[in-house]
């Protein structure tokens, strides 16, 4: 009796349970039943495993071919060329200072003016350059005219002599005063040419051509030939030079072409690379490497007759290094990296995408060299690679614009992507 009567007091300790997993039981069920009506009508299409379609079925059972723009595979040289950053300097740099002591009186230049070699820039006063040059002057004529007496006295003692009228020691004295006063002369003489040409420099005149910069002393001031602070800097802007780096990989194209027959030419690029300042020729490079960054330096001349290049400015250097000959090149874009190597999607026949491997060269812009896998006339796909397999129907247009906006419309679309990347660049070109 014990037992039957416990039965009933059990059930009514689980029947909370009970109740619970029937619950939990009908939730999970209807998310189920909910799942399978949404996924029922594709799988009802597609033919892909376990009732769910491939990414390539997808494409294909929508009967629209995948829309991309195609581009040939060009045959022709290449030109290429290396980048840099580089640093306009000056052929010359001088620092004017004044070479004589005086008060400067006159400051004929303009800032920022173009002069040229010779031209006056500052003038100190000359008037006390001008008296010890009268003085120096006046001291030679006294000295010539002692000269002048001395030598008469000379001959005169020489005619004396030859008649034994005085002594020897008497014609030696007189030839010793005459050599005497000779060399007085040439010191008065250099005295002279000292005094004349302090009084050259109180003109201070440009020692080259160039553009003078600001002006660092106004007039009125006291200079002396020991100032560190120059009167103004004289920069030589045409010619100019632009110095840059390469790395010492490209040094031996690069010496080929420096010392063959025909000059490297450089162009001198703005900050964004979409001006061209001044373009010049390759005139040397340095005699050894940098082993801290394994490069090595250049120097470009330039005729800047615009005036667009400033000493210290930094511009961007586009180098001619060489020019391939009859190669054959095919658009960056048009290139895919996946687990096997590079390739490209060529266009096959019944205009179905064929995938390709390819093995690339030299790059340069936005065209890259093709050492081999593909041929001169062959097209490949450079837009619309991202929904491509190989083996696929395509529907090609005549530009690149068509391509995208009729890609975005085939995405707007689609229910699913296929692929489950927006990447153009896909890891592996195999359909699933």
């Amino acid at each position: 009796m014990t037992p039957s009567n416990g039965m009933p007091s059990k059930l009514r300790t689980l029947r909370p349970w009970l109740f619970t997993a029937l619950i939990f039981a009908a939730v999970v069920g209807l998310i189920m039943w909910l799942h399978s009506t949404s996924s029922g009508a594709p799988a009802a299409q597609g033919g892909g495993r376990g009732g769910r379609p491939s990414a390539g079925q997808m494409a294909a059972g929508q009967g629209a071919a995948v829309t991309v723009s195609v581009a040939p595979v060009l045959k022709g040289d290449l030109p290429v060329h290396y980048h840099a950053l580089g640093t306009v300097t000056a052929y010359n740099t001088v620092n004017v200072r004044a070479r004589v002591s005086g008060q400067l009186v006159k400051v004929p230049f303009q800032e920022g003016q173009e002069v040229k070699a010779g031209d006056v820039l500052a003038v100190i006063d000359p008037r006390p350059f001008q008296a010890a040059l009268d003085q120096a002057q006046g001291t030679l004529l006294q000295n010539q005219a002692q000269l002048k007496n001395a030598q008469i006295d000379l001959a005169r003692y020489k005619g004396l002599y030859a008649e034994d009228s005085i002594a020897k020691q008497t014609l030696d004295t007189q030839e010793a005063l005459v050599r005497q006063y000779q060399g007085t002369l040439k010191t008065n003489e250099g005295q002279v040419a000292d005094a004349r040409l302090n009084l050259e420099f109180t003109q201070v005149r440009a020692p080259i051509s160039g553009r003078v910069g600001l002006r660092q002393v106004d007039v009125g001031n006291l200079v002396t030939s020991g100032d560190t602070t120059p009167l103004v800097v004289i920069t030589q802007v045409k010619p100019i030079s632009v110095v840059f780096s390469l790395p010492q990989q490209q040094l031996g194209t690069i010496a080929r072409e420096l010392y063959g027959n025909k000059p490297v030419p450089v162009q001198a690029l703005d900050r964004n690379q979409n001006q061209t300042l001044a373009t010049g020729v390759l005139k040397t490079l340095d005699n050894q490497i940098d082993t801290t960054t394994g490069t090595v330096k250049l120097k470009a001349g330039f005729d800047n007759d615009n005036h667009k290049l400033f000493p210290n400015q930094f511009v961007n250097v586009r180098l001619l290094a060489e020019t391939l000959q009859g190669v054959l090149t095919i658009p960056a874009n048009a290139v895919q990296r996946g687990n096997d190597g590079t390739y490209v999607y060529r266009v096959g026949e019944d205009d179905k995408a064929k995938r390709q491997l390819v093995t690339l060269g030299t790059s340069e812009g936005e065209r890259v060299v093709v050492s081999e896998g593909l041929k001169e006339g062959d097209r490949v796909v450079v837009e619309g690679t991202d929904r491509l397999r190989d083996g696929m129907r395509m529907n090609i247009v005549a530009s690149d614009e068509k391509a995208r906006a009729a890609a975005s419309q085939d995405g707007d679309k689609s229910t699913a992507k296929p692929f489950g990347s927006d990447s153009p660049v896909q890891d592996s070109g195999k359909s699933e």
